[in-house]
């Protein structure tokens, strides 16, 4: 099968992240977070983050043993989500702040942890015009 030149990645269909606990991370992603809770089997839990899937694993081998990639979870209204997740428990690493101003939108931002340590954040373009 020939690939054009052109031809470039931009769908994601699933992200994995690992855990130790898959029944006390799926307590967190649906419960603290909300995400949508799709199914789970031993080892594995699956949700719904607006199509694309978040895969939670305990880690087969060494290398997966570790802090996954950052998740930047896109909100309209960070100073409300921040509040709700807060009062849920999740503990931020700092509060709600201005990361970069736009020409159109003002970028904010907070960051917070799992119970396995991954990072996660939310994330509001904040229109300016």
């Amino acid at each position: 099968m020939e690939v054009e030149a052109a031809f470039g990645l931009s769908r994601i269909g699933q992200i994995a992240i690992p855990v130790h606990d898959v029944d006390n991370a799926v307590k967190f992603y649906r419960d603290a977070l909300g995400i949508e809770f799709l199914y789970q089997f031993p080892g594995l839990a699956f949700f719904d983050c607006a199509g694309v899937r978040l895969m939670l694993s305990r880690p087969e081998t060494p290398e997966f043993d570790r802090p996954g990639s950052v998740l930047y979870f896109q909100v309209e209204n960070l100073a409300a989500v921040f509040d709700v997740l807060s009062e849920r428990g999740v503990e931020f690493m700092d509060d709600p702040h201005l990361v970069a101003r736009m020409e159109d939108h003002d970028l904010w931002m907070a960051f917070f942890k799992d119970i396995d340590g991954n990072v996660l954040a939310l994330m509001s373009q904040v229109r300016t015009r």
